[in-house]
C-alpha cells in the first residue's frame, strides 16, 4: 500500500540510501508541503549530504517510499532531477573559484538552454536571460555592485556569504519547485548564518519548497534528523528493488554534472 500524499512538495515514509560501506542513512519521514523550509540536522558523517542528492533525485533510495512534487521515487528520478535544484553542495555543486560571478551566471543561462533545447536567439531572448539572471540575483540578496569587482568578482575573491547567495542565485535560476542547499553554516559568523537561513526562510514565502543541511534554522522550520541510532546502524539491508529507472553509472553521472550547474 502506498501511503505517500501527493499533494505534498516532500512526502516520504521509512527512506533510506544504502553504499558499499552500509547506510548513508535510514529511517528517514518527511512530510513538507510547497513553500516549507525543511532543516536537515545530524552530525558529520550521518548522510545530511545523501539525503539532499536523494530529495532531488540524484541518488537513488535503497528503501522506503517518496514523493517529490508529486512524482514517485526512484522510478521518476529524472523527472525530480529536472524539477529540483542544488546549491551549495561540496563536491558536486561546486562553485570554481576561478570564475567569475559573470561567468558563473552566463554558463548557468547556457546550460538552461541545453537542458530545454533553446538556443538564443534575438534581443528578446537575450532580456528575457537578462530578467531571469537579475531576478534570481535579486532573490538570493546578492548585489553584483556591491562585490569588489562587479560581475567580473571571481569567486576566490567572495566573502563567504556571497559564494553561499552565488550558489543559491544559480540554483533559483531555471525555476525548481525545491532547491536543496547543503552546509548552510559551513565556516560562517553567527550573524552571517542568521543571514544564510533568513534568505531561505524567504524563499519559501514564494512557494519554493527549500531542503537545507545545518545548524541554527530559524523557529517555524520543519526539522529532520540523520542521526542514527545503534539499532538502524546494526540492521541489514533489505534488497534492493527492481526498476526501469537510470543505472547506477547514470546517477554518478547525472550527480557529477551538477557541478557544471554552479
Amino acid at each position: 500500500m502506498n501511503t505517500t500524499r501527493q499533494g505534498a512538495a516532500v512526502n516520504a515514509r521509512g527512506i533510506g540510501v544504502e553504499g558499499p560501506r552500509g547506510w548513508a542513512f535510514r529511517g528517514v519521514d518527511i512530510t513538507a508541503e510547497p513553500g516549507t523550509l525543511l532543516a536537515v540536522q545530524g552530525p558529520s558523517g550521518s548522510g545530511r549530504t545523501c539525503l539532499l542528492l536523494a530529495l532531488t533525485g540524484r541518488m537513488r533510495i535503497t528503501e522506503g517510499e517518496a514523493t517529490v512534487a508529486g512524482l514517485p521515487l526512484p522510478k521518476r528520478m529524472g523527472t525530480v532531477r529536472s524539477r529540483t535544484a542544488l546549491a551549495h553542495v561540496p563536491g558536486v555543486a561546486d562553485l570554481e573559484p576561478a570564475l567569475t560571478v559573470g561567468e558563473h551566471l552566463k554558463e548557468q543561462a547556457l546550460l538552461g538552454h541545453r537542458v530545454t533545447g533553446s538556443l538564443p536567439w534575438g534581443k528578446r531572448h537575450k532580456e528575457a536571460t537578462r530578467a531571469r539572471v537579475d531576478a534570481a540575483l535579486t532573490a538570493a540578496g546578492l548585489d553584483p555592485a556591491a562585490l569588489v569587482k562587479g560581475l567580473r568578482t571571481t569567486v576566490r575573491d567572495l566573502e563567504r556569504i556571497e559564494a553561499l547567495r552565488l550558489s543559491v542565485a544559480l540554483g533559483l535560476m531555471h525555476g525548481p519547485q525545491l532547491l536543496a542547499v547543503d552546509d548552510v553554516d559551513l565556516k560562517l559568523a553567527d550573524a552571517e548564518r542568521a543571514q544564510a537561513w533568513e534568505l531561505l526562510h524567504g524563499l519559501t514565502r514564494e512557494g519554493l519548497t527549500v531542503v537545507a543541511a545545518g545548524d541554527g534554522a530559524p523557529a517555524g522550520a520543519l526539522t529532520v534528523s540523520t542521526a542514527r541510532t545503534d539499532t538502524e546502524a546494526a540492521t541489514p539491508a533489505p534488497a534492493a528493488a527492481q526498476d526501469d529507472t537510470d543505472t547506477p553509472e547514470e546517477e554518478e553521472a547525472h550527480a557529477l554534472a551538477e557541478a557544471g550547474r554552479s
